[in-house]
């Protein structure tokens, strides 16, 4: 089920009574590792970068830079060699009031790159869908993690996929759905709405078998949020990692950047610097940007300053 526009109609979780809310089901300590199929990559030491490379023609930032199968194989080896622990790679554009696109021309946009890259780094590949037909596709071909922007709400299916595979699930919080979500997103408890929903989804994945080292949560900066609730979200990210669960944000050239600076899509390079080392600074496991080769750099000193912190930690 999606969440709707607010209106006068209840949320979708009642505060302070939802079940989810019970931390009990949590893990006690964060897991030491993201456990992929085919690759271990270790949390709680430096923050993971995951390149993004969206195979469409009409994504926000990058929208048909990279629809061509060589053009987007040589920017994905690039992204590894800049600094990139896995790549995300999208055949449907999620942005604002993006139209869903079919199965399979998603799966036509994407396999090739899949099957092409795995072949060339043993980087973990991540696919970035909301179908389970794209995400077995994807699988198969060797993507080693699904990221779902629905948190398995579009599709609920794509849980068999990812405990089938044994492939690591992010599950990304977003209040209605691209068509509509940012049609005056309301909340009466933005942190209590985020972690509910993001907890629900982790129980399902636990009952189907998923271990807390095999999923992600990501409170989905733009997806429904106004530019208040996202920067709200990063200044309060202790929110989320108290939740002991890897944690992953995007923040790379979004809109709130740009409406706090009035600046274009284009002009965001420096207020991603200072979102992504709000996020490294607040404890997030993986940041998933564009510019990897600059983020690295940002990346790498906000580790090394909270390494230095006087207990060693956030």
């Amino acid at each position: 089920m999606h969440m709707t526009e607010r209106g006068n109609k209840q949320a979708m979780f009642v505060k302070h009574s939802h079940p989810s809310r019970d931390k009990r089901a949590l893990p006690k300590s964060k897991p030491a590792c993201l456990r992929c199929p085919r690759a271990v990559l270790p949390l709680g030491g430096r923050t993971l970068i995951m390149g993004i490379l969206n195979v469409t023609p009409d994504s926000f930032s990058d929208g048909g830079m990279f629809l061509d199968r060589s053009r987007a194989v040589e920017h994905g080896l690039r992204m590894i060699e800049e600094g990139a622990d896995i790549i995300d790679i999208g055949g449907e554009s999620t942005r604002p009031y993006a139209d869903e696109v079919p199965a399979e021309e998603e799966i036509r946009r994407v396999l090739p790159v899949i099957e092409t890259l795995t072949k060339k780094t043993d980087a973990p590949i991540s696919i970035d869908t909301r179908k389970s037909a794209v995400a077995a596709r994807a699988v198969e071909a060797g993507a080693q993690i699904i990221n779902d922007v629905s948190a398995l709400h579009h599709d609920p299916a794509v849980l068999d996929v990812a405990a089938s595979r044994g492939a690591p699930l992010a599950l990304m919080h977003m209040k209605g759905t691209p068509e509509m979500m940012q049609e005056n997103p309301v909340y009466d408890d933005l942190s209590g709405e985020i972690e509910d929903y993001l907890l629900e989804a982790v129980a399902k994945c636990k009952s189907a078998g998923l271990d807390y080292d095999q999923v992600i949560i990501d409170p989905g900066i733009g997806f429904g949020k106004s530019s208040a609730h996202n920067l709200e979200i990063l200044g309060n990210l202790g929110k989320l990692t108290s939740l002991r669960l890897p944690l992953m944000v995007g923040v790379s050239r979004k809109s709130f950047i740009g409406k706090v600076l009035d600046l274009p899509v284009s002009e965001r390079l420096e207020g991603t610097a200072a979102a992504v080392a709000a996020c490294v600074l607040g404890g997030v496991d993986i940041v998933r940007v564009h510019d990897v080769r600059r983020m690295k750099r940002v990346v790498k000193v906000c580790d090394a300053i909270r390494a230095h912190g006087k207990d060693g930690s956030t």
